[in-house]
């Protein structure tokens, strides 16, 4: 493979890797470690299940390359890819999400941009309850949020992810952020 200009945009490593797959490789570099904290960050896999799943979604991308639509940004297509391998693998193990794993900075990013609160209010006392609450919420809610307030997805982005109109989109994070500040008002938190 070339050695690919880091600073080449999106688009044009798609161009290259349509021309030769050998350059297929700059985008799993550049996706590869994003990806793998979004499938942590929805699913309760493993450590090994993720990999796998990450795996199987850059295959499709490779195998739908010549056929994606340059009118979606491709971080968003090669998300919505992604999502949809999680799916396949919950469907696969036919189960439902249960818990999703969050590091202590992303439960408080999520609990921060829901309830308007300051970090340094939230101490190490309370990442347990933290977690507790957003693990409680429904998987729909958390998945939005992640997208949203980890991820830093655009509405847009994410009504192309899940394949949901903008207002739906809104309802279910406004819906999740209520839910959560509910649930924290209850315990004290707030």
């Amino acid at each position: 493979m070339a050695n690919l200009d880091q600073s080449a945009t999106d688009d044009q490593l798609v161009a290259l890797a349509k021309e030769n797959p050998d350059n297929f490789a700059a985008l799993v570099e550049r996706y590869q470690q994003r990806l793998l904290a979004f499938v942590r960050r929805i699913s309760y896999f493993s450590i090994e299940e993720t990999e796998d799943i990450v795996q199987e979604a850059f295959i499709k991308v490779y195998r739908y390359l010549n056929s994606y639509d340059d009118s979606l940004k491709f971080s968003t297509w090669i998300y919505q890819i992604t999502r949809n391998t999680v799916i396949d693998a919950i469907r696969q193990k036919h189960a439902r999400p249960q818990n999703i794993r969050l590091e202590e900075d992303e439960l408080v990013n999520i609990f921060r941009a829901s309830t308007d609160i300051a970090q340094e209010t939230i101490d190490r006392d309370h990442y347990d309850q933290v977690e507790n609450i957003i693990s409680q919420l429904p998987y729909k809610y958390k998945e939005v949020m992640v997208l949203r307030f980890l991820e830093e997805k655009s509405y847009e982005e994410i009504m192309d992810i899940i394949k949901k109109p903008k207002g739906t989109v809104a309802s279910l994070i406004n819906r999740g952020r209520k839910l959560l500040a509910k649930e924290a008002t209850k315990q004290g938190l707030l």
